[in-house]
């Protein structure tokens, strides 16, 4: 079989989809070099700032694990703008969905949330803008998460002058997220808080 029998989906015999599903488990074991193609492709992304979006992106993984980050807080950081040129508009939620069946739920939630974070710092400057957007989150769990996800890394991570390590250092923990099996409790860890700095770890790094 080299295509499924039907041209409408009721149509499909038990073969048709077990065909399929053998296509869809193997097209899986490739996200994560998509990716990281597509995280290079933040180079034609919004222009301005005095780095490119892949920049921002390598810089601010590159200051988490500097901070003894773990991988999942590290990924996040690398992928937290992967949605910036195909919505441009809620690209804080794109970036969570991508992550979402397969790092802990608090580096979701602050992935998702960060754009709300971020206009503390440029929401006074602008007309029709909320300086204190993030606010409408304050009681959540992560919410001190989140802050300190935007302080230390978003933020902050916009320097030509930073020594940032190169993508390609990344692309084995995004290949190690990315090969887990999505939405394992084990991993998702719904409730739980790790750290975003650890200093021993760090010190080591």
């Amino acid at each position: 079989m080299k295509t499924v029998s039907f041209t409408q989906m009721k149509d499909g015999t038990k073969e048709d989809y077990e065909f399929l599903t053998a296509h869809e488990i193997d097209h899986t074991k490739h996200t994560a070099d998509r990716l990281l193609t597509a995280l290079v492709e933040l180079d034609k992304s919004l222009s301005g700032y005095q780095i490119t979006r892949l920049g921002h992106s390598v810089q601010s993984a590159t200051r988490a694990w500097r901070d003894g980050a773990d991988i999942d807080w590290v990924v996040s950081a690398l992928l937290h703008d992967i949605g910036d040129i195909y919505a441009p508009y809620n690209h804080d939620e794109y970036a969570a969905t991508i992550l979402k069946p397969f790092v802990r739920e608090q580096c979701t939630w602050c992935v998702q949330t960060h754009g709300d974070f971020q206009m503390l710092y440029y929401g006074h400057h602008l007309d029709g803008f909320d300086q204190n957007k993030r606010e409408r989150h304050r009681g959540n769990p992560y919410f001190d998460d989140c802050a300190e996800f935007c302080e230390r890394w978003d933020q902050a991570s916009f320097d030509p002058d930073y020594d940032d390590l190169p993508i390609a250092f990344f692309a084995p923990m995004v290949r190690e997220v990315f090969d887990r099996k999505p939405y394992d409790p084990a991993v998702i860890r719904r409730g739980e808080r790790v750290a975003l700095t650890d200093a021993k770890v760090a010190a080591g790094r």
